[in-house]
């Protein structure tokens, strides 16, 4: 088996990281998979429009190894994003490149604003895509065939990949690393980073505590972090009312006024969402998780897991979890036996 080659696109005002952290990411694959026999890694190349090195965003200096006139055949493209990218000029540049290559490669992966190049050439027209929310507004408006999500990691639509920015290109690239040589070269490559193994792909760019410090006035905005921190103790109504120095009454009132739930419901929703990435990035087994965010009973929790995520949680585990704990209840017999 061959190396697939991976070309990684710069250009004058790029971000850093959009193309730093998806190399290490598939350089790391490489380096992981090279005590498999079976598994050749990558063979990494950076493209330039031109072969003068060029500034990032923050003034780092890249120098290409190849030119889109000398670049060797290669399996997946990666566009990074950066302010460079948004200009018309370089992303037409890009897009005619594209449009005039001989064959495309497999797929083609835009980080961020990279998209902005790959829509230049029209091969999105008509499909799903995703960028930083904040520019995309400008990529609806200046490319209307293209359908524009803007609160998704990264969307998979034909060959074709789009991320938002930065910590999304990682997971897009641990995904691609997962597609190529399976979910243990992927999970490798994401301990060694230390990211989580996978976030969903429609998952929104905010986490549940971050979309909801963005609505609330201050004082509240700081009982989100404290909930979140805090959610293997007791968190009700006089709890949370005590700690915001209101009654539970008015506390209520205006907590649902921030966040258009109830305090109960909130923080059900923390629990579930912190448990999802616990059973999804470490080795744990269900009963420990379901303590460790706050749930006294196993039954309780599973209830509530399946309920919001439509599969009980050890279904989620063995899915997108690292599968090496044996289940504690495996030698019982009943219901609970599996549950990890």
């Amino acid at each position: 088996m061959n190396q697939k080659r991976v070309a990684f696109l710069i250009y004058p005002a790029i971000q850093a990281l959009d193309i730093a952290g998806p190399m290490d990411a598939f350089a790391a694959a490489r380096v992981s998979a090279s005590a498999r026999a079976a598994v050749p890694g990558y063979d990494l190349i950076t493209v330039g429009l031109s072969p003068r090195s060029v500034p990032t965003e923050s003034g780092l200096l890249l120098t290409p190894r190849f030119t889109i006139r000398t670049a060797p055949s290669f399996d997946t493209l990666i566009i990074p994003g950066g302010r460079g990218m948004r200009d018309p000029k370089v992303g037409g540049v890009v897009g005619r490149w594209l449009q005039g290559l001989p064959q495309l490669p497999r797929r083609i992966a835009a980080i961020c604003t990279g998209v902005f190049g790959l829509a230049s050439s029209g091969l999105l027209d008509g499909r799903r895509v995703t960028t930083h929310w904040r520019h995309a507004r400008e990529l609806a408006a200046r490319f209307p065939s293209v359908q524009v999500h803007d609160d998704s990691l990264f969307l998979k639509d034909g060959p074709f990949y789009t991320s938002a920015g930065i910590t999304a290109g990682i997971d897009l690239s641990l995904a691609l690393i997962e597609e190529d040589f399976g979910p243990s070269v992927a999970l490798s490559v994401a301990r060694e980073l230390v990211v989580y193994l996978k976030r969903e792909v429609g998952q929104g760019q905010y986490s549940e505590p971050l979309r909801y410090q963005t609505r609330a006035t201050d004082h509240f905005a700081d009982l989100v972090s404290w909930i979140s921190a805090n959610l293997h103790r007791p968190l009700s109504v006089d709890t949370l009312a005590t700690r915001m120095s209101m009654s539970p009454r008015h506390f209520a009132r205006r907590f649902k006024s921030n966040f258009g739930q109830s305090p109960a419901a909130f923080v059900e929703i923390a629990r579930l969402e912190e448990s999802r990435r616990r059973l999804a990035t470490g080795r744990r087994y269900v009963a420990d998780v379901a303590r460790s965010v706050g749930y006294q009973s196993d039954a309780v929790f599973r209830r509530a897991f399946e309920r919001r995520f439509g599969v009980p949680p050890s279904v989620y585990s063995n899915r997108f979890g690292p599968r090496l704990w044996a289940s504690k209840t495996a030698s019982r017999t009943g219901p609970a036996a599996g549950e990890r």
